[in-house]
């Protein structure tokens, strides 16, 4: 973590203000939230809709602060207390990660896309820690905040970092890449997420490649290859990168062959003559392409094959995405943190292609921030569920329903219920499953699927 006096801190955030006695104090990292703030951190309070971090001076002192950052138009309380001014708190963070991240030698690989951009960060960051000090984005410490705070939370050793960049709208991705000045940079793909804000996919595609103004000429730009829109929005950019794509078609430079996918994980190699066979303990073929995009960074910066092996097999893997958890008498495939036509997809595929269950439930919920076509998204979703591989559709909120509405086109009406209740859900769920159940759990971050999830549990 960051470790400067406050003469530098000033310095490094822009900011001002702060008195002479103070500029020697050291800290020892930052923190935004008093109620995790460790001592001798720096309080950075910020502002947003509902709350102002400034109310919490005291709250973060008594925690441990060693000193704290200060909107210039706030009212400072009459405290003896080392503070340094900003015109702006969170650009001052913003700035201050930049300038610590400019200070260390460091390689930065930023990833950002609609879907996997997590699991790829999971793979990349431990095929990377097989030879190198690695850091990367935990949590969901992708947007304005989290990534500055990703940053000044690494080491002064460290030698590789993966940056996860996630964006609502045009302009974030652009700040985000301009914060941390990525070595190389990767697109997984360009979904249906943001566009509530985006419209089209074509301003999906231009709102992520803003990741591409923080490369240096001659830095790797990986995309995913199968996309042709996509790929119609890289080629029109006049650039000098490096530039190479990964996917399933034969005009990728990183191609891949899957061998079997099953509970245990999936099994592949790359289509060139020196790839090894690969395992990865990860569920669903959809991450063997996610897997494919890690190992093209890991072998552009010199990792083994005999190691990208080894760090295949030791993901620390993002909680709530493709996760196992098991139960008593039945397993629970827990993908709640987010959903989207293309993730629910994926997500299906996956159930049917674990084999060994005597019986197979989804449980779906509102696909969110997809766009005027919302409605008829979901009745898509709804036709596409296969009712060979499926034995009950479970639904949930204001959108879930259409899922519901559509599924029944194709399962009969004693296999598809709908519910405005996770409770009442909970307890249609309990008394459907039978032993030896495999139990799909999906739906965007808002509706809090984890509810669903430990009632299941119980």
């Amino acid at each position: 973590m960051i470790r400067r006096n406050l003469k530098e801190i000033q310095k490094m955030c822009n900011g001002f203000g702060l008195k002479k006695e103070y500029e020697d104090f050291e800290i020892k990292g930052v923190s935004t939230d008093t109620r995790t703030i460790k001592e001798g951190q720096l309080f950075i309070p910020l502002i947003g809709e509902n709350f102002n971090g400034h109310r919490f001076l005291r709250a973060a002192i008594n925690n441990g602060a060693k000193a704290s950052l200060w909107n210039k138009d706030e009212p400072i309380e009459d405290i003896d207390f080392p503070l340094i001014l900003a015109d702006d708190t969170l650009k001052a963070l913003q700035e201050l990660a930049k300038s610590y991240r400019e200070e260390l030698n460091v390689k930065v690989i930023g990833i950002t896309g609609s879907n996997g951009k997590t699991s790829t960060k999971d793979i990349l960051a431990s095929l990377l820690s097989t030879q190198y000090k690695t850091h990367k984005t935990t949590g969901n410490y992708n947007n304005q905040i989290g990534v500055p705070l990703t940053l000044l939370s690494m080491d002064e050793d460290t030698e590789m970092a993966v940056i996860e960049m996630g964006m609502d709208n045009f302009g974030q991705i652009e700040n985000l890449t301009n914060i941390a000045r990525p070595d190389a940079a990767v697109i997984t793909n360009i979904g249906e997420a943001h566009l509530d804000d985006l419209i089209t996919r074509e301003n999906i595609a231009k709102a992520k490649l803003e990741i591409l103004k923080g490369l240096k000429p001659q830095d790797l730009f990986l995309y995913y290859g199968d996309d042709s829109m996509l790929k119609k929005e890289v080629e029109s950019l006049a650039s000098n990168y490096n530039v190479k794509t990964f996917g399933t078609g034969s005009s990728n430079d990183f191609q891949p062959e899957v061998i079997f996918v099953n509970e245990k994980g999936d099994s592949f190699y790359l289509k060139e003559p020196s790839s090894p066979e690969f395992f990865l303990p990860m569920l669903g073929e959809h991450q063997v392409l996610n897997a494919t995009a890690a190992i093209a960074i890991a072998r552009y910066f010199g990792i083994s094959y005999e190691n990208i092996k080894k760090g295949l097999l030791n993901v620390d893997k993002t909680g709530m995405r493709n996760e196992l958890v098991k139960c008593k008498d039945f397993t629970i495939l827990n993908d709640a943190y987010k959903s989207n036509p293309s993730s629910v997809l994926a997500a299906l595929n996956t159930m049917y292609s674990m084999l060994g269950y005597d019986q197979k439930i989804v449980i779906l919920g509102d696909m969110l921030g997809i766009g005027e076509e919302v409605v008829s998204m979901h009745k898509d979703i709804g036709i596409k569920i296969n009712p060979n591989e499926i034995d009950y559709c479970l639904t949930y909120g204001e959108f879930g329903k259409y899922i519901s509405e559509a599924a029944k086109i194709n399962f009969s009406q004693d296999r598809v219920f709908h519910f405005d209740s996770k409770d009442e859900l909970v307890k249609k769920a309990k008394e459907l499953i039978k032993p030896n159940a495999l139990v799909l759990v999906k739906a965007s971050r808002p509706l809090e699927m984890e509810d669903v999830v430990e009632g299941l549990q119980k």
